[in-house]
């Protein structure tokens, strides 16, 4: 399988066709296309006809969609229109009505901003890493009203750009309005408004657009799948269920690695059907997210005409449009870059829960990138009132819920690195910036997942993955000496999984110390046994052994009054190191034995702290997302065997760090070539 590209930026001449010719490249391609197209006829807003989006079908003449301007689905909860649709209060109380997804009508004395998440335009991206330099608001209007351009400032400040009154009588006709990006470096979006006064107004058609040619860049989505069936069709149909996505999506491959099957989903066939022969499952053994996504990235670059690769998770809801403004921004960048989605809950759908991470090197962790908001509630405070959301954010990785990578990154920077999941995606956008390709997190392109508040992987099996993965990471592309950090944040993290009682995590701490000592050769085979010997090594602690109700284990001994008064946190350093001291020769004392079969406490998740647990002699506890509860019980010999093994795991660490960190970084080349990873594909089918 050859993905094999010149190095270096594209240049308008490097692609060549099979007889050996110069091929135009994609802007040529698209240029000469427009050179032989007539316009469109004008459409009533009942027939609305989308622009063209980058070489896709039912387009207008000279007009490139950057981001078309989209309405909330019509099974879109209240908390989601924020999103699309900023409504300020009116003297009728009547709010604007959606017709169709691009088309909304507002009522006499009717207010209505576009000034929202998905439907203003992030002007500060597209001027730091595009060729746009300006762009065009094209909208039909039908009625009787005023239309006005906003721009903002980075310090959230607003600016009126200009404002036409429109009165179309019966017809409908569409409006332009031109914007400069030149005052759009460090930040600033730009959005339109509409009022009415005695008549109404239909706006429809709506997009930002650009009249240079876009690349003609066909896009291939790979989604990996592990048992969750459900999830997995309504993505696929999400994409399914718009036309204009279709032309942009060459295909579509779903690497199913579980046991529950999406081929056996009761909608599979009615949604599959839609894709027609744009869809390959795959059906593979489980070797975590980097098997799978990279099963996925070989299975797409077998087609020419793909550019670029979508990496999607299963376990999302997403904004079709997103799909496009990904492959906009790509297509149109001043040089290849990473293209990332920004995450809104999926519990909570009205916020947006991560806006652009980083990796901080120096203590290898992930953080949000720096200005980034967190957690932020469109249906409390709209775009035009967050001043901190107006800020151009800088990334160095984007996880890989959702995440476009053009050909030629992958070309020259390698295929993933086998480490199951975790860790795999941040590796990834760190080692494509090495290259010279860098991570946008683009606003207005998301998708709504699972937030991490509710998973247990600072303590389940993932645990292991996260702490090997992070060494590795931090192996490969720190440029500090990060032994000191590791160690102290490694023991911080050590202490308090012991206090709380979770042996099985330290446990899990200790291995991923020493099979990232062990070095780079066992990494493939770990993406197939490495998940059941994790399992395995947890089965053997009670903090692992979950049941689904804490009714299904004796009440607690220790009455809600006096639960209360030790749930009271230590508030100065003297106090605190106090604490932590008791704790300590607490749980070397034998723990009470009617204690063992009888928990002393009940306590949830979002309670279980050291300096409660630590007092304690066993707890019935529940996990994150309140689904199940295990019944810790303190155990002083567990407690001994396996602090003693953390120091001596992260001792060995620190004289071992520079020997083994050499050797991942000579295997480097090797694990994320293309004949490596085939072969464990090749095994994968033999065996």
């Amino acid at each position: 399988m050859d993905i094999e590209q010149p190095t270096g930026p594209r240049t308008a001449a490097d692609a060549a066709n099979g007889n050996g010719e110069l091929s135009p490249t994609a802007f040529e391609r698209s240029a000469r296309a427009e050179a032989a197209r007539h316009d469109a006829p004008d459409s009533k807003l009942s027939d609305v006809s989308s622009l063209r989006i980058g070489g896709a079908s039912g387009e207008r003449s000279g007009q490139y969609v950057l981001q078309r301007v989209v309405m909330p689905r019509a099974d879109d909860p209240l908390e989601v229109r924020p999103l699309y649709l900023d409504e300020p209060a009116t003297l009728t109380g009547r709010t604007a009505e959606v017709d169709s997804r691009r088309v909304v009508t507002l009522p006499a004395w009717g207010q209505l901003s576009f000034a929202t998440y998905f439907n203003a335009f992030p002007a500060s991206y597209w001027k730091r890493w595009t060729r746009v330099d300006e762009v065009a608001l094209r909208l039909t209007v039908q009625g009787v009203g005023r239309v006005d351009l906003y721009r903002s400032k980075p310090t959230g400040d607003i600016v009126h750009l200009q404002g036409k009154q429109v009165d179309t009588g019966d017809d409908a006709v569409e409006f332009e309005f031109r914007v400069s990006l030149a005052p759009f470096e460090d930040g600033g979006w730009v959005w339109f408004d509409v009022t009415t006064r005695h008549d109404t107004v239909t706006v429809g058609d709506a997009a930002w657009t650009v009249d240079a040619p876009l690349p003609d860049d066909k896009i291939a989505v790979a989604i990996t799948t592990f048992n969750r069936p459900g999830d997995c069709v309504s993505a696929l149909a999400a994409l399914a269920d718009d036309e204009t996505v279709l032309d942009r999506v060459a295909h579509v491959f779903v690497v199913d690695q579980g046991t529950v099957k999406v081929r056996d989903h009761s909608e599979f066939v009615a949604t599959s059907a839609k894709l027609s022969d744009r869809l390959h499952v795959i059906d593979q053994s489980n070797l975590g997210g980097s098997g799978g996504f990279t099963r996925g990235i070989l299975e797409a670059t077998e087609y020419s005409e793909v550019e670029h690769i979508l990496l999607m998770d299963d376990d999302v809801r997403i904004e079709p449009d997103s799909v496009l403004r990904l492959a906009a921004f790509a297509s149109a960048a001043a040089s290849p870059v990473l293209v990332g989605a920004h995450m809104l809950n999926l519990q909570a759908r009205g916020r947006l829960h991560r806006m652009g991470e980083i990796v901080d090197l120096k203590s290898v962790l992930w953080r949000p990138a720096p200005g980034a908001v967190v957690n932020h509630d469109f249906h409390k405070i709209s775009l035009r009132e967050q001043r901190l959301l107006h800020k151009r954010i800088d990334s160095n990785y984007t996880a890989w819920w959702m995440c476009l990578i053009p050909r030629e990154v992958i070309a020259n920077t390698g295929l993933p690195m086998p480490m199951f999941i975790k860790w795999d995606d941040v590796e990834y956008g760190l080692r494509a910036a090495g290259r010279g390709y860098p991570t946008v997190t683009l606003p207005g392109a998301a998708i709504w997942h699972m937030p991490w508040s509710d998973k247990n992987d600072s303590t389940d099996w993932t645990a292991y993955f996260h702490h090997r993965n992070r060494l590795i990471t931090a192996a490969l592309h720190s440029p500090y000496d990060v032994r000191s950090t590791l160690v102290q944040d490694g023991m911080r993290r050590a202490f308090k999984h012991l206090m709380l009682m979770e042996y099985s995590t330290v446990a899990l701490h200790i291995k991923a110390i020493e099979d990232f000592l062990a070095g780079p050769a066992g990494l493939f085979d770990s993406l197939r046994f490495g998940l059941t010997e994790v399992r395995d090594l947890r089965s053997g602690y009670d903090d692992a052994r979950m049941l689904p109700s804490a009714q299904q284990f004796p009440a607690p001994t220790f009455d809600p009054g006096r639960v209360e008064r030790m749930m009271q946190p230590p508030v100065n350093p003297v106090v605190i190191a106090a604490k932590a001291a008791s704790t300590i020769t607490h749980h070397l004392r034998a723990p009470r034995p009617d204690a063992m079969t009888r928990p002393q406490v009940n306590v949830p998740a979002q309670s279980a702290l050291w300096f409660l647990l630590g007092s304690v002699d066993s707890a019935t506890v529940s996990n994150a997302d309140g689904s199940a509860v295990a019944f810790r019980r303190r155990n002083p010999r567990e407690f001994r065997r396996l602090g003693a093994g953390i120091v001596g795991a992260y001792g060995r660490l620190v004289s071992e760090w520079s020997e083994t960190s050499k050797a991942y970084r000579e295997a480097l080349p090797e694990l994320t070539s293309v004949e490596a990873w085939q072969s464990v594909f090749a095994d994968d089918e033999t065996g």
